[in-house]
């Protein structure tokens, strides 16, 4: 449950990082000349569709993730992930880079050249679609959540990851749709600087977890270990 309270907060403050990133998309919707409540329903379309797309990649990451734990590298995995969190935070030009070089970033041309046709559109469904592959453009804090939702154990466990942590970006994204750039410059540059830290927190937590240090909550021992030390007792 703790993992998801995390996704939750961090969800939250990746929305303020989504203002810079997102922000312009949000902000564009063809929203205009709709009345409050229609605008309102419009922007949650478009958010909606960017949660089902973090969900189904937190979903097969996940998945991915559910092989390390009947292999028995869940506890490896953790810590691995919480390095590679701490790294994207510590270094995060080094992280867009590897981004730009990824074989995946060719297709994100493809990506924004259907998002230009979908927003001469004003319909529910365009909007939908907007937020579909808006969740598959690149941005750094959502590659850390996915790295979390590897680190989940299962398919299932995954996709609740990434749909909580969606969630979490939809009040900062929903307010650019309906009130446009809310926030002023000076406390988004403060709040986007609390990211980095809250990453790092995560990132030692997730290797904490995966020592089993015994430690409640924090650290808890590894189910296997103790199963092990029990039979030995009895022996």
């Amino acid at each position: 449950m703790e993992l998801f309270y995390a996704a939750l907060i961090f969800g939250l403050l990746t929305g303020f990082h989504c203002i810079g990133m997102c922000g312009p998309i949000a902000i564009s919707l063809p929203l205009h000349n709709l009345r409050w409540l229609d605008k309102t329903m419009a922007a949650l379309v478009y958010n909606f569709g960017r949660v089902i797309t973090y969900s189904v990649l937190g979903a097969l990451f996940g998945l991915l993730g559910q092989g390390f734990v009947i292999a028995g590298f869940q506890q490896w995995l953790a810590i691995i992930v919480g390095a590679l969190m701490i790294l994207s935070a510590l270094f995060p030009l080094f992280l867009d880079k590897m981004i730009a070089k990824s074989p995946l970033y060719s297709i994100v041309g493809g990506i924004k050249a259907k998002l230009g046709l979908l927003f001469g559109k004003q319909s529910y469904k365009a909007l939908f679609y907007i937020g579909l592959l808006n969740g598959l453009l690149p941005c750094g804090p959502v590659y850390v959540a996915i790295g979390m939702s590897l680190a989940a154990g299962s398919a299932f466990a995954g996709a609740m990851y990434m749909a909580v942590f969606g969630l979490g970006t939809i009040p900062i994204m929903l307010s650019l749709s309906l009130a446009g750039n809310l926030f002023t410059g000076k406390l988004k540059r403060k709040i986007r600087k609390v990211v980095p830290f809250f990453v790092i927190l995560l990132g030692i937590w997730f290797i904490l977890k995966g020592m089993g240090l015994g430690i409640h909550f924090l650290s808890p021992p590894d189910k296997k270990l103790e199963v092990k030390t029990e039979q030995v007792h009895k022996m």
